[in-house]
C-alpha cells in the first residue's frame, strides 16, 4: 500500500463505515492483519482514523501500520508486561470522553495476545467496548482444516515450553477427542511439537499452517505420524509462525467401524506396500473410510 493512496482509502472507509454510530468514551478493540495488509477492513481503517489515541502491543509495529494509512495518533504501549499499569492510562482517557483503539501486533487482541486485562478493567469501569472484527490466525486455519465432523473447536494457544508440562498439556488436549484443537507454535519449537504429536497420537490428522496470509503461506494436512518427515524434507517448512489444528479423533467422529473384508484387503496390501499406499488402495477397493483404515493399519503395525 502506497501512502499516496491513503486519502482515497480513508475516503472509501468513510463511505463504507461512516454511517454507523461511534460513541465517545469508548474502547474500540480492533483486529489487524496477520501478515497481509490488504486484510485490514474498511471499518478498522475508519475507526483508527476516528479515535483520539491508539493503545498497542508494540508502538513501533503500530506506527508502521498507521503510516501506511497516512495517520498520526498518540500511541500508548500496552503489552503483557505492563498491561495493568497501562490500562490505567487508557481508562483515564476514556473517563475524559475520548475514543481509544486497542490493537495487538497482528490479529485479534486478547486471542493469545494482550488485551483481556484492558477490556476487563474497561468493562468494570462502565465504559463502552466495541469490537472491530478482522483477522485471526486461529479461525483462518480452522476454515481450511476441513475437520467437518468435529463438534466445535477449542483454542489452546502456545503450549508450555518445559518438556514435562508440554507433554501433559498436549495429552490433555488430545483427550478432548470430539473437538478440533487449535495451537500456536514458534519456529524453533515446531519440530519438537510435531514429533511429540507423532508419538502421542500418530493417527490423528493435523492441519499445519505456516505464515498464514503471507507470500510463502503453507497449509498441509496429514496424519501426525507423517509430519516430522514432511517438516524435515524442506528447511523452509520450519521457518515462520505456525498454527496447528489437531482434528477430532476418528472414533469420536463416529466413523464407521471396518468390516472384515476391509480389514482383509488392508492386511494383504500392507504385506506388499508402505502404509500410506496400502490405506489409499484399500479405501478405493473397499469403500471404507480412509481415516479408519489408517488407524487400523497403525494398530496392525504395532502388533507385528
Amino acid at each position: 500500500m502506497n501512502n499516496a493512496d491513503s486519502p482515497l482509502l480513508r475516503q472509501a472507509a468513510q463511505a463504507a463505515a461512516g454511517g454507523q454510530q461511534y460513541p465517545a468514551a469508548a474502547l474500540y478493540v480492533v483486529a489487524t492483519p496477520i501478515g497481509n495488509l490488504a486484510d485490514l477492513s474498511l471499518r478498522a481503517i475508519h475507526v483508527l482514523g476516528l479515535v483520539d489515541a491508539v493503545a498497542c502491543e508494540d508502538t513501533r509495529q503500530s506506527a508502521v501500520l498507521l503510516r501506511h494509512l497516512g495517520l498520526h495518533k498518540p500511541l500508548i504501549a500496552l503489552h503483557q508486561h505492563n498491561e495493568q499499569e497501562a490500562s490505567g492510562a487508557v481508562l483515564a482517557r476514556l473517563a475524559a470522553g475520548e475514543r481509544v483503539a486497542y490493537v495487538s501486533d497482528a490479529g485479534t487482541p486478547a486471542v493469545s495476545d494482550p488485551g483481556a486485562v484492558l477490556v476487563s478493567r474497561a468493562a468494570a469501569a462502565g465504559c463502552r467496548i466495541l469490537p472491530i472484527p478482522g483477522a485471526s490466525s486461529a479461525v483462518t486455519l480452522l476454515s481450511v482444516a476441513g475437520d467437518a465432523a468435529a463438534q466445535g473447536f477449542a483454542f489452546a494457544g502456545f503450549l508450555p515450553t518445559k518438556g514435562g508440562e508440554r507433554r501433559t498439556r498436549l495429552q490433555g488436549l488430545l483427550a478432548q477427542a470430539e473437538q478440533s484443537q487449535i495451537l500456536f507454535e514458534a519456529p524453533h519449537r515446531i519440530a519438537d511439537l510435531v514429533s511429540l504429536l507423532a508419538e502421542l497420537a500418530p493417527a490423528r490428522r493435523v492441519t499445519l499452517g505456516r505464515e498464514l496470509t503471507k507470500q510463502f503461506e503453507t497449509v498441509h494436512t496429514a496424519p501426525a505420524a507423517e509430519l516430522p518427515a514432511w517438516l524435515a524434507a524442506d528447511a523452509q517448512r520450519q521457518r515462520g509462525e505456525f498454527a496447528l489444528a489437531i482434528h477430532a479423533e476418528a472414533a469420536a467422529r463416529g466413523d464407521a467401524a471396518l468390516d472384515d473384508e476391509a480389514l482383509r484387503v488392508l492386511k494383504l496390501l500392507m504385506a506388499e506396500l508402505p502404509l500410506k499406499q496400502a490405506v489409499a488402495l484399500a479405501a478405493q477397493i473397499s469403500g471404507a473410510p480412509r481415516n479408519a483404515l489408517y488407524d487400523a493399519g497403525l494398530l496392525l503395525k504395532r502388533e507385528c
